[in-house]
This record gives structure tokens, C-alpha cells and sequence, in this order.
């Protein structure tokens, strides 16, 4: 049997997708919009609290395209939490308005390819990466990632010295885009339809595609990777959702 990695487990992660019925919306007052708009801001409110707790953390955004209108993504310590947050926002009478188009269930990982980790500043380093607060940068893009299992292309049949060799070069190239890309990778093998999510963050939206693009001439991409779906969208911080869903 190829020798399977270890990795090291933090927050449970929750990306979230809705659409908003606009037509339902409009024929609201605008008191009554008003007032669903204040308790969902309440409701962001108490996500900030618990992030101020560190706690968990969380990143609300504006989802580009007709996949959805608004996105959120969550971290917590346990997947019941997750549970948690989810049927509280379900329980906002806002919640009428906002429809479920999508959802990604996943935890956050790091694989130990890169080799001994029990040097205490490692150590530390990771515990931030396991437990993070979320960036707050304009643009967000989250996409789920598979590693190939076809003839001769199964990435699951290559031994650990062979992927360990094709993950450093690919780590090569994300460290090129150091402090314009903040990169978070979840593992959702036996959570979700796919075995990766991969979310990134950025100040400028150009850059998603550049790494990408980039990464897909890298033999762990070209070759192991498969990438079904991309969603992007804009941050939306607190302030702003007024705006948002104003008519």
C-alpha cells in the first residue's frame, strides 16, 4: 500500500451560497426591508463577536455571476458549530428571501509533505495557518480540487518521495504571489464531492488568474489536477449590506 500522508487538522470550514429573490423583496415595505436588514446585520454582528473571541472567523461577500448573489465563508472549531451558525442565519426571517443555491463542507489542513514539523516556530506557523482569522481583501476566490485516479495518472499511486518532489515545485510557484494571494486549502475527503477546496484573497482580482494560470503548467496540475467549478465574488463588509439590498 502507497504510503498515505498525515496531515494536520484545524477549523471546520463552511463555504455558504445564496441567491436572493429580488421579486419577493420588492413588494416588501421598505419598513419591513429595513427591519430584516437590521437583524441580519445583527446576525453579522454576532459573527464579529466570535471572531473578536477568536473563536472561529468568517469572510460575507458579494458572489460575481449567476451562481449566487451572496457568499459566506465560516470558520469554527467543530463541524456542529458550523451547524450551529448555519440554522441561526436559516432562522432569520430574511432567510425567506435568501435561497440556497450551493454549499462546500470542508476543514482546514495541512499535509506534512514539507517534512519535520516539530521545530517550535514551525509549530507555531502552523497553529496560525490551522486557526487563522480571515483576511478582509477586496476579492475572494473559492474553488474545489480533485487529484486524478485515471491509468497511469493516479496521483494516489504515487509514492510519498514523488509527491513530496511535485508539491514542493507546486508550492514554488504559490510563493512567487507572497503578498498579493493569501491561499487557505481545506481538506474534504468524506465531507463534501470533492476532495480539496481551495480558497484564495486578494486586493486585486487579476491575480486569481494569473496563479491559476500559472499552476496549470505544473505537473501536480497539468498532469493530477482536476478543478470542476470557480466561484469569485467582492467582500461585503457590514456597512455596505444596506446598500446591497436597498432598491
Amino acid at each position: 500500500m502507497v504510503e498515505a500522508v498525515k496531515t494536520h487538522d484545524g477549523w471546520y470550514c463552511l463555504h455558504d451560497f445564496r441567491t436572493i429573490n429580488w421579486a419577493k423583496w420588492r413588494i416588501l415595505s421598505s419598513e419591513k426591508r429595513s427591519q430584516l436588514t437590521n437583524d441580519f446585520i445583527n446576525f453579522i454582528t454576532s459573527l464579529e463577536n466570535v471572531s473578536a473571541e477568536n473563536n472561529g472567523s468568517h469572510y460575507f461577500f458579494d458572489v460575481t455571476g449567476h451562481k449566487a448573489d451572496l457568499g459566506l465563508m465560516l470558520l469554527r472549531p467543530e463541524l456542529s458549530d458550523l451547524n450551529n451558525v448555519e440554522n441561526q442565519f436559516n432562522k432569520l426571517e430574511i432567510a425567506d428571501y435568501f435561497v440556497h443555491t450551493h454549499s462546500y463542507i470542508s476543514v482546514i489542513e495541512l499535509s506534512t509533505y514539507s517534512g519535520d514539523s516539530s521545530n517550535p516556530k514551525v509549530m507555531k506557523h502552523i497553529q496560525n495557518r490551522l486557526y487563522p482569522q480571515l483576511p478582509k481583501n477586496k476579492y475572494v476566490c473559492f474553488y474545489p480540487m480533485n487529484k486524478k485516479r485515471d491509468g497511469d495518472d493516479n496521483w494516489f499511486r504515487l509514492s510519498m518521495e514523488e509527491r513530496q518532489k511535485l508539491m514542493y515545485d507546486h508550492g514554488m510557484i504559490g510563493r512567487q504571489y507572497a503578498g498579493q494571494i493569501r491561499q487557505f486549502i481545506t481538506g474534504s475527503i468524506g465531507f463534501d464531492d470533492h476532495e480539496w477546496g481551495v480558497t484564495l484573497f486578494s486586493n486585486d482580482a487579476l491575480q486569481f488568474k494569473k496563479i491559476v494560470y500559472e499552476m496549470r503548467f505544473d505537473e501536480a496540475s497539468s498532469r493530477y489536477g482536476d478543478f470542476p467549478y470557480f466561484m469569485v465574488g467582492v467582500h461585503l463588509p457590514k456597512e455596505n449590506i444596506p446598500t446591497f439590498l436597498s432598491l
